[in-house]
């Protein structure tokens, strides 16, 4: 199931509120104010803070 662009628009980091961005080969959303790493599971993103990963671990 693909992730659905336009909820970018509306979706936010739910630690600092910020942008986040879209990687489609990670599928994944990053906050990189907070270097926060957020799954997509079947197209749903899944923005709870004790299931995001560092940025760093993801390198």
């Amino acid at each position: 199931m693909a992730f659905d662009n336009k909820l970018l628009e509306i979706i936010a980091c739910p630690v600092c509120k910020g942008k986040l961005e879209y990687d489609r080969d990670g599928q994944r959303l990053i906050c990189k104010a907070d270097r926060l790493v957020y799954p997509i599971t079947e197209g749903i993103p899944v923005l709870l803070e004790d299931r995001a990963t560092t940025l760093e671990s993801q390198d």
